[in-house]
């Protein structure tokens, strides 16, 4: 289990398979959810994820692959593409400057 420190958040990157579709809506909603706490939000293919993410949201499908890519980012797992509860901990974690255990 990783623990994540919401105010050490500055870049989250939305990680997928193909770049499109439901992944995209994903990091748009982040996005919006997260504009007041100047956390940039990003979303790239799986085997692009920048180096100096400070943590990652990937299906579980691709959590592995992440893994591997970025071995040192903290990978969160999501089964759902909107409204899943591994993101919502994430999302909460940083607006209100508090950890969460993934």
């Amino acid at each position: 289990m990783t623990t994540i420190d919401g105010t050490a958040v500055k870049k989250l990157v939305v990680a997928c398979d193909a770049g499109m579709g439901s992944s995209v809506m994903l990091a748009s909603t982040v996005r919006k959810q997260l504009a007041k706490s100047g956390v940039t939000v990003e979303h790239t293919s799986v085997q692009e994820i920048p180096g100096d993410a400070d943590v990652v949201l990937t299906h579980a499908g691709l959590a592995d692959r992440a893994r591997g890519v970025v071995p040192d980012v903290p990978v969160v797992a999501f089964n759902l593409f909107l409204g899943d509860p591994a993101v919502t901990k994430v999302v909460t974690a940083i607006q209100q400057g508090t950890t969460v255990d993934v």
